[in-house]
C-alpha cells in the first residue's frame, strides 16, 4: 500500500521592522506531539533582513536561512520517522523538561507536584537523550528522600512517593508510545511499593455530630459534608458546577462530571440532602469560595470542635462514604461505581474496614 510523506517547505512572513520571519509549513498539518494540537505552521523565532542594504547584511540573511533549511530538513526526517515507526535520532536533543510540563497541564494536580519534583531532580535542565533507566531508578531515589513541596521540612510520605513514581513511569510509557524515547523503560524500573495505612473515617454518630457542628468557614462545612454524601473527591468538588448537577427523569437529581483525577466519565445520582448543602441555584462553581487552604488549620479546627480525636483530612470523607455505604448494606459493586474506582478491588479495602460486617459473619456457619 502506498503511502505519501508530509512535505515540509520553509518560508517567509513580513513583520515590523523592515524583517522577514520565517517559518515553516507542514502540508498536510501535522500533530504536535508535545501539545496534541493541529497545526501547519511553526515559527523558527529566526528574522532576516527583508531588503538588505550591504554585504554584512545579505550574508546575515544567507547564514539564517541556511539555519532554517537544516530546520526544515530535520522536521522532514522526523515526520518519516513516525510515519514508518523510526525513531528520530534528533528527538534525543528535544526538551524531555518540557514535554513533562505540557503533559502536566492536561492531567491532574499530582502531575504537576511531580513534574516539580523531576525539574528539581535534574536542576531544571533534561533532554529526551538524558532519559536512561539509570537516571529514572535516580528519580525513584531521590524522591525516597524528597521534602514535600508545601510544607517545608516535612519529608514525603511513603505512599505520595510510590503515586508520584507511578505517575512518572506513566509519563515514560506514553512518551515510548509515542516514539519519543528508543526504549520502553518501564520495563527496567521496578515500582515503589505502597504501605497499608489506617484509612480513617467518621462513623454515623461522628458524622451527625460534626453536621450540628458549627464552621467558621461555612463553604468548607458544606463541601466536607457533601463529600460526605457522595464520595467526591476534593478536586471534584472544586471544580463542580452547577451544569453538572441535572435533573434526571429516571433517577431524579444526579452529577455527571468527568473526574479530574482518573479522567472517567460518571453519571452519580445524589440526594435530596446532598443538593441542599449546595444551596440556591446559580451560575458557575457550586461551592464558590472554596480553597484547597481551607482543608487544613480550618478543617482541623472544625474538627476538634466536634469533639473528634480521630486525625481527619477532606479525604477522610470520601473514606466516611464507602465505609457507611457498606456498612448499611450498599454491595461493594455499587459502592465502587460511585467512587469512580475503575477496579472493584480497590473498593474492596472499605470493606475490610467495616467490622460490623465482620462480626455479622461470624453465626452464618453452624454445626447444630
Amino acid at each position: 500500500m502506498a503511502t505519501t510523506c508530509g512535505k515540509v517547505f520553509l518560508r517567509q512572513k513580513p513583520i515590523s521592522k523592515g524583517r522577514l520571519s520565517l517559518y515553516l509549513d507542514f502540508y498536510p498539518a501535522i500533530r504536535n506531539p508535545r501539545t496534541g494540537k493541529i497545526s501547519r505552521r511553526e515559527f523558527l523565532g529566526i528574522y532576516i533582513f527583508a531588503e538588505p542594504k550591504n554585504a554584512t547584511e545579505r550574508d546575515y540573511n544567507r547564514t539564517m536561512i541556511d539555519k532554517g533549511e537544516l530546520i526544515r530538513c530535520r522536521r522532514q526526517e522526523a515526520i518519516i520517522n513516525r510515519q514508518f515507526g523510526f525513531i528520530d535520532r534528533h528527538q534525543e536533543d528535544e526538551d524531555f523538561l518540557s514535554y513533562f510540563r505540557e503533559m502536566s497541564k492536561k492531567k491532574y494536580q499530582k502531575w504537576e507536584i511531580v513534574y516539580r519534583h523531576f525539574e528539581n531532580f535534574v536542576n531544571g535542565k533534561c533532554t529526551f537523550g538524558e532519559v536512561t533507566v539509570d537516571l529514572c531508578k535516580k528519580f525513584g531515589e531521590y524522591l525516597l528522600n524528597a521534602k514535600n513541596l508545601r510544607i517545608e521540612h516535612q519529608p514525603l510520605c511513603r505512599n505520595s512517593v510510590a503515586g508520584y513514581f507511578s505517575t512518572f513511569r506513566g509519563l515514560l510509557k506514553i512518551a515510548y508510545r509515542d516514539k519519543l524515547l528508543k526504549e520502553n523503560i518501564n520495563d527496567f524500573l521496578e515500582k515503589i511499593e505502597w504501605e497499608d495505612v489506617r484509612k480513617e473515617f467518621l462513623t454515623q454518630e461522628e458524622l451527625i455530630k460534626l453536621a450540628e457542628t458549627p464552621c467558621k468557614q461555612p463553604v468548607l462545612k458544606q463541601a466536607a459534608l457533601f463529600s460526605c454524601l457522595t464520595g467526591l473527591r476534593i478536586s471534584d468538588i472544586e471544580s463542580l458546577t452547577w451544569e453538572n448537577i441535572q435533573n434526571a427523569p429516571d433517577m431524579g437529581w444526579c452529577i455527571r462530571i468527568r473526574t479530574q483525577k482518573t479522567q472517567t466519565e460518571a453519571v452519580l445520582p445524589i440526594s435530596t440532602e446532598a443538593l441542599s448543602l449546595c444551596g440556591e441555584r446559580g451560575e458557575g462553581k457550586v461551592f464558590k469560595g472554596l480553597s484547597r487552604s481551607m482543608i487544613n488549620y480550618p478543617l482541623k479546627k472544625w474538627i476538634k470542635e466536634a469533639g473528634i480525636s480521630k486525625y481527619i483530612t477532606f479525604h477522610c470523607f470520601r473514606h466516611t462514604y464507602a465505609t457507611l455505604q457498606i456498612a448499611a448494606g450498599t454491595d461493594i459493586y455499587t459502592v465502587s461505581k460511585m467512587l469512580t474506582h475503575k477496579n472493584v478491588t480497590t473498593t474492596q479495602i472499605y470493606a475490610d474496614l467495616v467490622s460490623s460486617k465482620k462480626r455479622e459473619t461470624v453465626g452464618r456457619i453452624k454445626l447444630k
